[in-house]
């Protein structure tokens, strides 16, 4: 790439600027989008795939293994941001997240192939960590290199908002996953989706990852970069002048502890731990869920936009902070509405609103054995509607004893909202979604600001991805541990437990950011 690209874009006028942002942002978006569709397709079904990869007889050992299994993907994410951060700084940008796109498109594609945990054993489980693996490296490389390639090509002082644009394409991501999924759940029947149909959304993505690499293929390198290799002043080891400088190093330290860190946390609050406490503390129907969800993002994403373009006029960092300080005290009020809005003891049931019904099968391990299933369906005057399963092992003597007492039965619950509390909870989601978006919005400009062009790929790509990977993905096993540990020692407010994971987090983040970050946005000409 020669010196004369990066001379033609400085000539350019302020229209035709905009008009080639706009193609490098469609473009750089695109991919990333894709590439967090990917990544979120496994979270977004946690639930099933627990019950497709891992033993069905401990189904909340099951559950979290999923969860462990999904934030694995994350912990590895810095490896990855080492990696094609190195490369990145040194062979380029664009060239380094075309590879990312295709390792990613692949791994998901292939998690939709692997046969099930009663097909193959202990080997399912196993595939889909290295694929999770897979999908972590190659999300380590892609952000950073889009966050980038955009900053660099932005106008600096309208850098906040034009990288705010890469910053709705995680929760677009997540939105177009539980999209595709409804999709797929309207169209075929439940048994089907059971069966086989979790598989399409994974097998979904190769299709969207290749119409991404030809778009992504025509691209060129961002000026700054093209500019600083034409004149030799790349780096030959982005990885010692990263994070061997002690100068630098300081300020990724700085990055991680006072912005990324609790930026992470808030983000997968407000969107994952969200969802899974929906799903799993509140028993909430899936699918219901999944709409409640997909309405909240979409009305929220929006302030992605406006928050990055705020931060050009007010700075980075007051947005930040304050997101994060909003988000501390206000997780545990919300939580505790959220959990409280589908308080039955205020309910009324509606006249013929009990219906119980029982039924037997075979056990599948013991032939002499049953499985009663006792079923109860309740409809309240308000719409509320609850299903709940209690399956008991009874033997040919009866009920089967353990401990000398008889086995607790296995309880299964889902309930349907009624519209009022439907679009309450929306309300409650969409609150956590604004947080979000005002420790995200700002932070892609806000870290390519920190570092200098010849590492750059590299410097900012670790912090974001232990911020996010470590401190974030751990969010979802950590915060259902805390639960299930304090619902099982009876604490009065045993779903709020998980919260003060994030709270903690966020805390720490907030005080190191607040003396030490400074609130004036850079310039990143070198």
């Amino acid at each position: 790439m020669s010196d004369n690209h990066h001379e033609n874009y400085e000539n350019m006028t302020e229209r035709q600027k905009n008009r080639t942002i706009w193609s490098v942002i469609t473009a750089s978006s695109l991919g990333t989008l894709i590439e967090w569709y990917d990544f979120y397709i496994f979270g977004s079904l946690a639930i099933v795939l627990a019950t497709k990869f891992f033993p069905a007889d401990n189904p909340t050992a099951a559950f979290l293994s999923t969860l462990a299994t999904f934030a694995a993907g994350f912990v590895v994410r810095p490896f990855g941001a080492l990696f094609f951060g190195r490369l990145g700084d040194i062979i380029g940008r664009k060239y380094t997240f075309l590879v990312t796109l295709l390792i990613m498109g692949f791994s998901t594609f292939l998690i939709g192939c692997i046969p099930g945990y009663e097909t193959i054993g202990f080997m399912a489980p196993v595939l889909v960590l290295i694929l999770r693996l897979l999908q972590g490296l190659a999300l380590g490389g892609e952000y950073g290199g889009a966050a980038t390639y955009v900053a660099e090509y932005a106008q600096p002082h309208r850098r906040g908002y034009w990288t705010s644009w890469i910053q709705t394409t995680a929760t677009a991501g997540l939105f177009i996953s539980l999209i595709v999924i409804l999709i797929t759940k309207n169209t075929l029947s439940a048994a089907e989706f059971d069966s086989w149909g979790w598989r399409v959304p994974f097998w979904i993505s190769i299709l969207m990852v290749g119409v991404s690499y030809f778009i992504r293929k025509n691209m060129k390198e961002s000026p700054l970069f093209a500019k600083a290799k034409s004149e030799g002043k790349t780096s030959k080891n982005p990885l010692k002048e990263s994070f061997g400088n002690k100068f630098n190093f300081k300020f990724v330290l700085l990055a991680l502890f006072g912005a990324a860190m609790g930026q992470g946390v808030i983000w997968y609050t407000g969107q994952f731990y969200a969802m899974s406490f929906l799903q799993k503390v509140m028993n909430i129907d899936s699918m219901q869920v999944d709409y409640l969800m997909a309405t909240a993002l979409l009305m929220g994403t929006p302030f992605f936009v406006f928050f990055g373009w705020l931060s050009d006029k007010i700075g980075r960092k007051a947005i930040m902070m304050t997101g994060m300080l909003v988000a501390i005290l206000a997780y545990r009020p919300i939580y505790d509405s959220m959990y409280k809005s589908v308080n039955i003891e205020a309910k009324t049931v509606a006249s013929d609103g009990i219906k119980e019904t029982r039924s037997a099968a075979i056990h599948k391990d013991i032939a002499s054995d049953s499985l009663i299933t006792f079923h109860k369906e309740t409809t309240y005057t308000d719409g509320t509607f609850i299903k709940k399963d209690s399956i008991v092992h009874w033997s040919a003597t009866g009920p089967v004893m353990k401990d000398g007492k008889a086995e607790e039965p296995k309880v299964t619950k889902s309930i349907t909202l009624s519209n009022d509390t439907r679009w309450y909870l929306v309300f409650l989601v969409f609150i956590q979604v604004i947080f979000v978006t005002m420790v995200y919005g700002p932070i892609a400009a806000f870290l390519v600001e920190m570092f200098p062009v010849r590492i750059r790929y590299t410097s900012m790509s670790l912090p974001y991805h232990i911020g996010n990977g470590v401190f974030g993905g751990l969010l979802p096993a950590v915060a259902t541990y805390l639960v299930t540990q304090g619902k099982d020692a009876g604490h009065p407010t045993w779903y709020l437990e998980g919260l003060w994971y994030p709270i903690g987090v966020a805390a720490v983040c907030l005080i190191i950011g607040l003396f030490y970050l400074k609130n004036k946005n850079n310039n990143i000409h070198d």
